[in-house]
C-alpha cells in the first residue's frame, strides 16, 4: 500500500469517504512523482554520444530549429567511449509541468559552457537563467547564445536539447539527501562557514513536460566539445574570402562612396575582402522593405558586379521585420506573428509559406544579382524590441521558443539561398544557440568593452558559436591599435565603422602597425583556412579557452602546499580563472594588451613555447610577465608548431588560385600539421572534392632541421604553388 494511504483517522472532520478520496489523489501524485524520478535510461545515438527521454518532449526543440545533420562519419572516428558518470546519480523528474534534471559534481570538478558568457569563464557555482538576450552586462544566462550545454574539467559533456528558458544552478544547491552533503558549521566560531555551501550537483529546470538530453564523452573536455560540436554537423567552413578583412561602412553611404572607399584600401595598400552595407541600402528600414534605395544604389547589379571585379564581395544589414511598404507586405502578412517589432510584421520562418515569400525577395533582389550574405540584427532583444512571451504565432509555436531560435531560423534558412547556387557564405548574426554550430554566421552586439570581448570569443569555445571582437571607433591611437590587433586574432577581421566612418588609417600615429596587422591577416591565411577546416571535419573549436588545452589544468579547490611564485609560478595558474588569453588554432596562444597596460601576465601550460614573432624560447608551464610594447600583441607557437603562410595578398586567392607558401616551424621537437585545400567558395567540398596535405618538419641523418609536404592529390584542389621551409630557431 503507498504510504500515503496510510494515516491516523479520526484527528478532522473531513468525511471518510473525503479522506479517502484526498488519500487516493496524494498517492498516485506522490507514486507518479516516485516513477518519474527514476533513474534516466540512456541510448546510444553515436559513438560517445547518448540520449536519453525524460517525460514527453515537445516536438519543436533547438535541433529541430537548426536543422542540424550529426556529422556520423567523424563522430566514428572518435571512436567508442565509456559512459562518463554513474547513471543512478543522474535524475529526472516532472513536477508541475516542468521538468527537473540533476547530474553528479565531484568536490574537484570545474565547469565551463552555459552559453556565450563575457566577464566569467569558471560556471560552477553560477544560477542562470538561460534566456535568448542582447547581452546586458552581467553573466545571468540573458545573453546571444543561451547555449544549453556544459562541459566539464573531468572530461564530459551535457546538452539539454528544449527551446525553452531553462533555469541553470551549476552547484549551488545542497540536496538533503545528496550523497556529499556540506558540513554544517557554526557561524559564531568556525572561520571556515561558507554563505555558499558545497553542492555535488548541477541541476536545471526546464519549463516543459518533457525534453531530450544528451551526454558527450571524453576522455577530455576537448572531446566532449569535439563531440558535441560534431553532432551539430561541425563548425562553418567558410569562404576564403570570409576570412580576409572586411570593412562596415557608413549606414547612409552611396554606392560612389563605397566604391570610393573600396578605391582608397587600394590604392593605400590596405586589403579588403567584403563590405558591409549598413540599414541605408534600403529604401526603408526598421523595419525593412528588403529592396534596394534607388537614390543611394540607383544600379544594384551593376554595383554588385563591379565590386565582385575588384575582388569585394558585399554582405547586407537586415533585420527580418517587414514595412508595410515592402513590395511583399500583403503576401507575407497571414504568416506573421501577432506582434509587431518596430511596426514591422515578424515572419513565422517555422512556415514554408512565410520562407518562401521573404526569402524569395532577397534572392531575386540581392543574392541571383551578386551580394554574397548578411548581417542579421536584432533577432536577440531586449525585451522592449522584441515581441513578448504573450505573441502568438501562425505555426503554434510559443513566443518563448521563437525568441530562443529566432535566429538559428533567419541564418539557416537564408544560407540555404547560397547553396542553391553552390556559394559558400560567411555573415554576422546577433543570436544563435545549441544546434547553430554549423551555420557561417559570427555573433558580434552593441557592447564594447574590450576585455569582455576576449573572455566572450574564449567562452564561444564551449557555446558552439563564433564570435568578432569587433573594431568600432576608439578615443586613442592605443586603445585602436590594441582593439586591431585582437580581430586579426580571431574569426572575422572586422573594422565597424556604420556610425563612425572610421578606416584602418583614422589613427596617423598607429597606421603603420595597423597596416602591417592587416596584412598579417592575410598571410596567416592557409593556417585560418585549415583550423576553420578541422572545426567541419573534427569538431575542433579554432578559438577557444586555455581549459582545453593539453598541458593546462584549472580545478575548484585552492592550491596547497608551496604558493610562492618564485618557486611556483604555475600555482597561479591553478587558483584562478584565466579569461584574457586563449588558444587560437593547434598552435597559438594569444595574449591580448588592453589600452593602458605596458606589461601583462601570460600562462603558459606545460611544455615548451616560443615567441611567434622571432622564434625565442619564451617557457614551459609558467607564468610570464611581458614588456610587449605597443606594436605588438604578446602570441606563443607550442613546441613543435608549424604555421603556414601565404604572401600578404590585398584580396583572398580566388577559386582555384594557386599561392606560394611560407611555412614557418618553431622549437626542438618533430612538426606535423594538416594542411587543408579546396576550392575555397562552393560547397563542393561535400562531395569530395577537397585534400589534405601532410606538413612534416624533423631532423634529417646529418642532424639538421627538414621540411617536407606531402604531394598534392591527384583529381583533387591544389591551391598550393611554390613551397619554402623557415625554421623559426631561437638565439642560443
Amino acid at each position: 500500500m503507498c504510504k500515503a494511504m496510510k494515516g491516523e483517522p479520526g484527528r478532522t472532520k473531513i468525511s471518510k469517504m473525503k479522506l479517502k478520496r484526498l488519500l487516493v489523489f496524494a498517492c498516485l501524485f506522490t507514486c507518479i512523482e516516485s516513477a518519474l524520478a527514476q533513474p534516466v535510461k540512456w541510448t546510444t545515438v553515436a559513438p560517445g554520444v547518448w540520449k536519453a527521454v525524460i517525460g514527453k518532449p515537445e516536438l519543436y526543440n533547438l535541433l529541430t530549429a537548426s536543422g542540424a545533420k550529426p556529422n556520423t562519419v567523424a563522430l566514428a572516428k572518435l571512436g567508442a567511449a565509456p559512459f562518463p558518470l554513474k547513471i543512478s546519480d543522474i535524475a529526472g523528474v516532472i513536477t508541475d509541468g516542468k521538468t527537473s534534471l540533476r547530474f553528479p559534481l565531484d568536490k574537484q570538478e570545474q565547469l565551463y559552457g552555459f552559453g556565450l558568457n563575457f566577464q566569467t569563464v569558471h560556471q560552477r557555482g553560477k544560477i542562470l537563467r538561460l534566456h535568448m538576450d542582447h547581452y546586458g552586462g552581467k553573466d545571468d544566462g540573458r545573453t546571444h547564445a543561451p547555449t544549453p550545454f556544459y562541459v566539464s574539467s573531468n572530461g564530459y559533456g551535457v546538452f539539454v536539447n528544449s527551446a525553452r528558458y531553462i533555469e541553470v544552478y551549476a552547484g549551488t544547491g545542497s540536496r538533503k539527501d545528496a550523497k556529499t552533503p556540506p558540513v554544517e558549521r557554526n557561524r559564531n566560531t568556525d572561520t571556515l562557514w561558507d554563505a555558499s555551501p558545497y553542492s555535488d550537483a548541477v541541476e536545471m529546470l526546464v519549463l516543459a513536460a518533457g525534453v531530450e538530453v544528451y551526454v558527450f564523452a571524453g576522455p577530455t573536455a576537448m572531446d566532449a566539445v569535439k563531440r558535441f560540436n560534431l553532432f551539430n554537423g561541425g563548425g562553418p567552413l567558410p569562404p576564403r574570402w570570409g576570412l580576409g578583412f572586411t570593412q562596415r561602412v557608413k549606414s547612409l553611404n552611396t554606392s560612389q562612396q563605397v566604391a570610393d572607399e573600396v578605391q582608397a584600401f587600394e590604392e593605400k595598400g590596405f586589403p579588403l575582402d567584403f563590405v558591409g552595407l549598413e540599414p541605408g541600402w534600403q529604401s526603408r528600414s526598421y523595419p525593412g522593405t528588403f529592396e534596394w534605395d534607388k537614390g543611394r544604389y540607383p544600379e544594384p547589379e551593376k554595383f554588385a558586379r563591379q565590386m565582385l571585379d575588384k575582388g569585394i564581395r558585399l554582405n547586407l544589414w537586415i533585420n527580418p521585420y517587414v514595412s508595410k511598404s515592402a513590395p511583399f507586405y500583403n503576401a507575407i502578412k497571414p504568416y506573421t506573428g501577432s506582434h509587431t517589432v518596430w511596426v514591422g510584421e515578424v515572419p513565422d520562418f517555422t512556415l514554408p509559406q512565410a520562407r518562401k515569400i521573404f526569402y524569395g525577395q532577397l534572392q531575386k533582389s540581392q543574392v541571383d544579382i551578386g551580394v554574397s550574405g548578411y548581417k542579421i540584427d536584432e533577432v536577440d532583444g531586449y525585451d522592449r524590441w522584441l515581441w513578448p512571451d504573450v505573441a502568438t504565432f501562425p505555426s503554434g509555436v510559443s513566443a518563448e521558443q521563437m525568441r530562443q531560435t529566432y535566429g538559428m531560423l533567419v541564418m539557416r534558412y537564408s544560407m540555404e539561398m547560397f547553396r542553391k547556387l553552390n556559394r559558400r557564405t560567411y555573415g554576422l548574426v546577433r543570436a544563435n544557440n545549441g544546434g547553430g554550430v554549423w551555420l557561417p554566421y559570427v555573433i558580434y552586439n552593441d557592447y564594447y568593452k574590450h576585455e569582455d570581448f576576449i573572455t566572450a570569443l574564449i567562452n564561444s569555445g564551449t557555446a558552439g558559436v563564433l564570435w568578432t571582437p569587433e573594431v568600432r571607433a576608439s578615443k586613442t591611437g592605443e586603445e585602436w591599435l590594441r582593439r586591431f590587433q585582437t580581430v586579426i586574432f580571431s574569426p572575422m577581421a572586422m573594422i565597424n565603422a556604420w556610425a563612425s566612418g572610421t578606416k584602418p588609417w583614422s589613427y596617423p600615429e598607429v597606421v603603420d602597425e595597423v597596416k602591417a596587422l592587416a596584412l598579417l591577416r592575410m598571410q596567416m591565411m592557409p593556417y585560418w583556412y585549415s583550423e576553420f577546416a578541422k572545426y567541419h571535419f573534427e569538431g575542433t573549436p579554432p578559438f577557444r579557452g586555455m581549459n582545453l588545452e593539453p598541458g593546462f589544468k584549472q580545478e575548484v579547490k585552492k592550491v596547497e602546499g608551496n604558493t610562492d611564485l618564485e618557486e611556483n609560478p604555475y600555482a597561479e595558474a591553478t587558483s584562478k580563472e584565466i579569461k584574457d588569453q586563449y588558444m587560437a588554432g593547434e598552435y597559438l596562444l594569444v595574449a591580448p594588451m588592453f589600452t593602458g597596460q605596458t606589461t601583462r601576465k601570460v600562462v603558459l601550460p606545460k611544455g615548451k613555447w616560443y615567441d611567434f614573432y622571432t622564434g625565442e624560447y619564451a617557457g614551459d608551464g609558467e607564468v610570464l610577465t611581458v614588456e610587449p610594447g605597443l606594436n605588438k600583441i604578446p602570441v606563443y607557437v607550442k613546441d613543435g608548431g608549424i604555421i603556414p603562410m601565404m604572401p600578404p595578398m590585398l584580396h583572398a586567392p580566388k577559386a582555384g588560385e594557386q599561392v606560394d607558401l611560407e611555412i614557418r616551424y618553431y622549437g626542438e621537437k618533430p612538426g606535423r600539421y594538416m594542411l587543408y585545400d579546396d576550392d575555397g567558395e562552393t560547397f563542393n567540398y561535400e562531395k569530395g572534392a577537397y585534400s589534405w596535405r601532410t606538413i612534416k618538419v624533423q631532423k634529417n641523418s646529418a642532424g639538421s632541421l627538414e621540411g617536407i609536404i606531402s604531394a598534392p592529390v591527384t583529381g583533387k584542389p591544389n591551391t598550393v604553388g611554390k613551397v619554402t621551409f623557415k625554421f623559426m630557431m631561437p638565439r642560443s
